[in-house]
């Protein structure tokens, strides 16, 4: 059982940096891979990043490559989404979400969500 909260959204400017949080609670959070997923306005949620439990093991949309890197700090229950090089199709709400398996960006296996953080990326 895991509970997420997302934070750290905003209003930013194309090409600015942003870092989101995702705060987790629940027994057994560690041994929980996690994702991040957005969903830009009037689209489908997609996925953006995954990690594994232990942090060895990451995976990102070819979108976001080179731009995103997503962390954990286990003993914090707290995941992060760096995210460089903004751009306008950035926009969305961005979800945190966890799995009991490894899945890479894949959105099958993600059981829990959180409720989404806006990011809104100007021109």
């Amino acid at each position: 059982q895991v509970q997420l909260v997302e934070s750290g959204g905003g209003l930013v400017q194309a090409g600015g940096s942003l870092r989101l949080s995702c705060a987790a609670s629940g027994r057994t959070f560690s041994t929980y891979a996690m994702g991040w997923f957005r969903q830009p306005p009037g689209k489908e949620r997609e996925s953006v990043a995954a990690i594994s439990w232990s942090g060895d093991r990451t995976d990102y949309a070819d979108s976001v490559k080179g731009r995103f890197t997503i962390s954990r700090e286990n003993t914090k229950n707290m995941v992060y989404l760096e995210m460089n090089s903004l751009k306008p199709e950035d926009t969305a709400v961005y979800y945190c979400a966890a799995a009991r398996i490894y899945v890479g960006t894949s959105r099958a296996g993600y059981i829990y969500w959180g409720q989404g953080t806006q990011v809104t990326v100007s021109s």
